[in-house]
């Protein structure tokens, strides 16, 4: 059978474009896989169109928009996650358009298709207080718990997002004055992270036992599994859930789904009401824009407290206020309306 337009440029996409031009990360490229994949399932359950026989004449915005519905009502996808196979359909059309100038027309209105605005979600995060409980919860009783507490100690001072995380290879961590860690983030940016001193000492006596500290050792995982292979994200989150169970009995307020990105928060957090500026803050978490750490500053709802407090100190009065049942006049002449 002879290969379609669409398997063409698909192929060429995936192998050649966004690896290899637009040098994205293996993370994006599976998220884009996964939004073509529930795609031609769409096609071909629901659309009758078998996916040997697509064609990039085969998609409109009708087709595209039917899609996300479904994504969203038969699926109970988020917003959020609608918009991110949007965005997959959108870069791959965009890519099309440039190496089809025929097909411009069927491109450009499937990239007109907007994305769904949705609220803005909140911003969980944990208190100093909690914090410090949750990294002290495994301990050092066995090896296995050492690793854990260095594990969730790095996760949170580097604000590292979970795949940083798991990429971390030994060659990544400097011990020496100033300790810091490299990140690889999105768009293969790397960003240097410093690190406190209660997690250097963590680090050096956790490599120092595993063996990571030995010449020859420089490209392995920091963070291994009981089979020595590098951690998922799926076994970052267990090991984080493990514990956070545990947490919840002391701290009951402690976000249900307690997820490494919540420890990512809990750190930004943890600056911005420390008073670290907005732009340190930024660079540390590897944000690309500004507005998206000014999150942090809309979410602090304690240091609006405070400033509140600080800007109408005399406003509340201090001594107790009369008990208006006791006013008869005013009980007549409510009576009486």
């Amino acid at each position: 059978m002879k290969p379609t337009n669409f398997a063409k440029h698909m192929t060429a996409f995936f192998s050649e474009y966004l690896p290899g031009v637009r040098n994205v990360s293996n993370n994006t490229i599976s998220s884009y896989k996964y939004a073509f994949r529930l795609l031609l399932i769409y096609c071909r359950d629901y659309e009758n169109l078998s996916t040997e026989k697509l064609k990039l004449e085969s998609f409109n915005e009708k087709l595209v928009m039917r899609f996300l519905d479904w994504l969203q009502n038969e699926r109970k996808c988020s917003i959020a996650t609608r918009n991110i196979r949007l965005a997959a359909i959108h870069s791959f059309f965009r890519y099309v358009q440039s190496r089809e100038p025929g097909q411009m027309l069927i491109c450009q209105n499937i990239l007109n298709i907007p994305f769904k605005k949705h609220g803005q979600p909140i911003v969980r995060h944990l208190t100093p207080e909690q914090v410090r409980d949750l990294l002290a919860t495994p301990g050092f009783a066995t090896r296995t718990v050492r690793r854990d507490t260095t594990l969730l100690s790095v996760l949170y001072d580097s604000g590292a997002r979970v795949q940083e995380l798991c990429d971390l290879r030994v060659r990544d961590v400097r011990l020496e004055h100033p300790s810091i860690v490299a990140l690889m983030g999105k768009g293969r940016k790397v960003r240097h992270v410093p690190l406190m001193k209660n997690t250097v000492k963590l680090l050096r006596s956790y490599m120092e036992e595993s063996g990571l500290l030995q010449n020859g050792r420089q490209d392995s995982p920091l963070f291994t599994n009981q089979r020595k292979v590098k951690l998922t994200r799926g076994g970052v989150s267990h090991i984080l859930r493990k514990y956070a169970e545990r947490l919840s009995e002391k701290h009951p307020l402690v976000p249900e789904k307690l997820t490494p990105h919540v420890l990512r928060h809990s750190k930004a957090m943890a600056m911005y009401q420390s008073g670290v500026s907005l732009v340190y803050i930024r660079d540390i978490l590897g944000h690309v824009d500004i507005s998206t750490t000014d999150t942090y500053a809309r979410a602090d709802t304690e240091s609006k407290r405070k400033a509140l407090e600080d800007a109408y100190p005399d406003i509340t009065p201090e001594e107790p206020l009369p008990d208006w049942n006791k006013d008869a006049s005013l009980l007549d002449f409510l009576n009486n309306l």
